[in-house]
């Protein structure tokens, strides 16, 4: 970081683009997705037969209105979990209101339940899918989003600004921060620190609207001066609190008789909740099934390409410390642990190595179709077999080794309540290019945060990265 003398640095806040682009571009591509799934529904079920449905063109409006409804629009800084929650809902929502309103009035005889049950079903696919990939395609632009001062350029500002940096996607662009102690004015990751608390009033004046207060050891009546004298202006202010490591998606503010209090729901302790990831699992293992020819061709290649077994069965810890066996395709020469001792042993660098990630980069075990199957998570696929067995899930913690247990430094006491899933959060932040600490920390994000929703969002995010080839190694 760089510092400056006492002196207040100009005001240069650079605010590029307008307010609208980035929600009209979110409204575009759900009525392409919206048009898309229904054009598709009428061609499959009637054919040429289905040209009477154009007539219904302005219905199409009521999908957008329910969407501003529910926030959709602007849709800045929702979490993509959120996201597909809030647009499944208003999607089922809309599409029961009009099936129901065009049967009970008889506008036509030729309007097919059939054609209203497929349209919603590739609406929900089409609508989940256009919208990561217009924020996908749209967020490195200057003009995406909304610009956002933080106040507070502490640990807690600092981390709010690589979080808003590593996801564009979310729409909320650092702009500027602000902070009451002149050593710390100059930049931070090349967002500049602009003085102290009280120039937030010249900000607003410039055209920013959203605001973050992260200034969460600030005494009580300062945080109301604040809020009071310095960031009134700004029609959009969040609040920090000093929560690490506590939940955050799902909590709901609650107002008691003036106190404000915050409802957080411990999902995966529910029976229900358990229930709803099980009836998945189990859904999404059983179509698994139809990968069986795939997987015969893949036994086929191993054995042809290696010595030894088609699968191979490593220990790994379950739900509440329990053991079992993790099930894979083999993709290392024979003895591949034995081999392991001798490769550290014989290299400070990859014990290095070894030592952040528990795991090689290059690892020299892996043969040349293991290394394959390892850059497609392709060697995962058995796994599908644990999962009908209950040892597993779908979307779940690491499964992690039973030697890793003393690294865990006590989160395994919140990462084992729970089985492990054969892809999770730390799959889809980087895969194994992330640190041994940085998985146990996205593991109990993925524990604390828990919804169908967050799972479906890293079902959908994994078949792109595994697809992609990213970060495996």
């Amino acid at each position: 970081m760089t510092t400056l003398s006492d002196s207040e640095p100009a005001l240069q806040i650079g605010i590029s683009g307008s307010r609208w682009m980035g929600p009209a571009l979110l409204l575009l591509s759900d009525m392409v997705a919206l048009c898309l799934s229904i054009f598709l529904s009428v061609w499959l079920y009637l054919g040429q037969a289905g040209w009477a449905y154009a007539r219904l063109w302005p219905l199409l409006f009521f999908f957008p209105l329910t969407y501003a409804i529910l926030g959709l629009y602007p849709g800045m800084g929702l979490h993509p979990a959120e996201e597909i929650r809030l647009t499944t809902y208003a999607t089922t929502a809309v599409f029961v209101v009009l099936a129901t309103a065009t049967f009970l009035f008889k506008v036509g005889p030729i309007y097919s339940r059939g054609v209203f049950l497929l349209a919603w079903g590739f609406g929900l696919i089409l609508m989940n899918l256009s919208r990561p990939l217009a924020r996908r395609i749209f967020s490195r632009k200057s003009w995406w989003g909304y610009p956002v001062v933080i106040l507070g350029a502490g640990e807690t500002g600092r981390l709010i600004v690589r979080t808003l940096l590593s996801h564009p996607g979310l729409g909320l662009r650092p702009t500027a921060l602000l902070d009451d102690d002149p050593a710390k004015w100059g930049s931070y990751e090349g967002v500049p620190i602009l003085g102290g608390i009280d120039r937030a009033v010249e900000i607003a004046e410039e055209g920013v609207r959203h605001a973050i207060l992260a200034m969460p050891g600030v005494p009580r009546a300062r945080l109301l001066e604040i809020l009071d004298k310095d960031v009134d202006r700004f029609p959009h202010l969040m609040l920090m609190p000093d929560l690490f490591g506590f939940s955050t998606l799902w909590i709901r503010p609650r107002d008691m008789v003036g106190i404000l209090g915050l409802e957080v729901r411990q999902s995966l302790l529910l029976p229900g909740s358990r229930l709803e990831k099980r009836l998945l699992d189990l859904v999404v293992a059983c179509l698994g099934g139809l990968l069986l020819p795939f997987m015969a061709v893949i036994a086929l290649l191993i054995k042809l390409d290696s010595l030894g077994p088609v699968f191979y069965s490593q220990t790994r810890l379950g739900r509440g410390g329990s053991v079992f066996g993790a099930i894979k395709f083999r993709t290392m020469c024979e003895e591949g642990e034995t081999r392991l001792h001798e490769i550290l042993a014989a290299s400070p660098e990859l014990q290095a190595e070894y030592e952040i990630y528990h795991k090689l980069r290059d690892d020299p075990r892996l043969t040349r179709f293991g290394r394959l199957l390892r850059r497609f998570s392709l060697d995962e696929l058995p796994q599908l077999i644990n999962v009908l067995k209950g040892e597993m899930s779908l979307v779940g913690p690491r499964a992690y080794l039973p030697r890793e247990l003393s690294q865990m430094n006590g989160k395994e006491k919140t990462i084992l309540k729970v089985v492990p899933g054969i892809t999770g959060v730390c799959q889809i932040s980087g895969r194994n290019q992330t640190t041994f600490e940085d998985r146990l920390r996205l593991d109990e994000y993925y524990i604390r945060n828990w919804s169908i929703w967050l799972d479906l969002y890293v079902l959908s995010r994994t078949v792109e990265v595994v697809l992609r080839g990213r970060g495996a190694y």
